[in-house]
């Protein structure tokens, strides 16, 4: 008499394992998101805490407020790199389209919540032109051109900003990018959107500040 196999489990449970490289990947990206290059380098350099001086925010801008260029250049720099790492890491490693966007993802959302400060993170400029230069460095390159000419024509950080997060998503679609980064972008540039709606309200009624002032 034949007997009849036991079928081969096909829940979420049997899958776990295959996708524990994925999982870890996105954590990792959130956990090196996390990590506020404001907070850090302003500790390293004996300067006061970015949440606690000039406009409150721990990003590139409020630094260059209270220490000048060369501590914002530093936290430039670390913000933008812990962007681009882990996606071009998950890149390396091979994972699909939407690993990637997730990993996008992961790693502003840390920088926006950071679980080593209480989730008082910055704005995610730095960290998006980041993780959009390691998911196509010609969408993220067109990005940060953008940024680059609108700060330099009107010298308002926050217009600069919002400008280049708004036609990411255009430029990633314009390019052929699978549908899953081009989702990603437009979630990076609302999440952008979100934590600059007092920017926002400040850019309308003509009260932001212009670059390199209070």
């Amino acid at each position: 008499m034949s007997t009849l196999a036991a079928p081969q489990g096909t829940g979420v449970i049997d899958q776990m394992p295959t996708m524990m490289p994925e999982l870890l990947m996105i954590v990792a990206a959130y956990l090196v998101g996390s990590l506020s290059s404001a907070i850090l380098i302003c500790r390293l350099m004996g300067l006061s805490d970015p949440r606690c001086e000039g406009s409150g925010n721990p990003g590139a801008t409020n630094v260059l407020r209270i220490g000048g260029k060369l501590p914002a250049v530093l936290t430039l720099v670390g913000d933008f790199v812990k962007g681009v790492l882990p996606v071009l890491a998950s890149h390396w490693v091979g994972f699909g389209s939407l690993v990637v966007g997730l990993v996008m993802l992961a790693a502003v959302l840390g920088h926006l919540y950071p679980v080593f400060f209480r989730l008082q993170g910055g704005k995610g400029v730095a960290t998006g032109l980041g993780v959009l230069i390691g998911m196509s460095p010609l969408v993220g390159g067109l990005t940060v051109a953008t940024w680059l000419v609108m700060a330099g024509v009107f010298r308002i950080s926050s217009l600069a900003a919002l400008t280049a997060a708004l036609l990411s998503p255009i430029y990633a679609w314009g390019f052929g990018l699978p549908v899953e980064l081009v989702v990603a972008a437009l979630l990076v540039a609302l999440l952008q959107f979100w934590r600059h709606r007092h920017n926002l309200g400040r850019l309308l009624r003509g009260e932001e500040p212009r670059i390199g002032k209070s």
